[in-house]
């Protein structure tokens, strides 16, 4: 039964890692099911009854990646913003890009709206929990103002921005978003 279930277990992974493989390979409305399967190295029916459909499995894909994110996020101390853009520019150099291209098919594929929805909250959240000592003391609009200026300079855009559309290296990028988030939370 033990060894049943971690195969089961194995087979569900290789399945979403598959998944995952395609999903940032190509646009969405392009992934097949039968791709999905091959890659993973089982039947498309075996994907079909562990996800149900192509949402379903990219749901389940977007909360495994959903969970790295998290954990590597969740290791930047409070307070620490030279820390918190490392976490930053990490996760950016890996995924800006790809994250960009979900972002900009959320419009047409609502299963990628609710994923973009849920990592704008991770994203927010972290914010208020990495940056808290820069919303000590303010209280209403002005922390909420506050708030949407921290999510804002460490948002992907803001990466794309400076590193792709400015050019900067990842070092120079980095430096940018330290300065920019040092009037926020008097830092230096």
């Amino acid at each position: 039964m033990v060894a049943r279930a971690a195969s089961a277990e194995a087979t569900g992974e290789r399945i979403l890692d598959a998944a995952e493989e395609v999903f940032w390979e190509r646009p969405t409305e392009r992934v097949s099911l039968d791709e999905v399967a091959a890659r993973a190295g089982v039947s498309v029916q075996t994907v079909i009854r562990r996800f149900g459909g192509k949402e379903e499995l990219l749901r389940n894909a977007a909360e495994r990646g959903s969970k790295v994110v998290r954990d590597q996020r969740d290791a930047v101390r409070t307070g620490d913003v030279p820390g918190a853009v490392y976490a930053l520019m990490e996760h950016y150099e890996d995924y800006g890009d790809r994250v960009l291209r979900l972002l900009a098919e959320e419009p047409a594929v609502p299963a990628l709206g609710e994923i973009a929805d849920r990592g704008r909250r991770l994203h927010r959240d972290w914010c208020a929990r990495v940056f808290s000592p820069a919303l000590t003391g303010l209280e209403g609009v002005a922390r909420d103002r506050r708030l949407a200026q921290l999510v804002a300079v460490c948002d992907v855009y803001t990466w794309k921005l400076l590193r792709r559309d400015a050019g900067l290296s990842r070092r120079q990028t980095g430096l940018a978003m330290v300065e920019l988030l040092r009037p926020l939370t008097d830092e230096g």
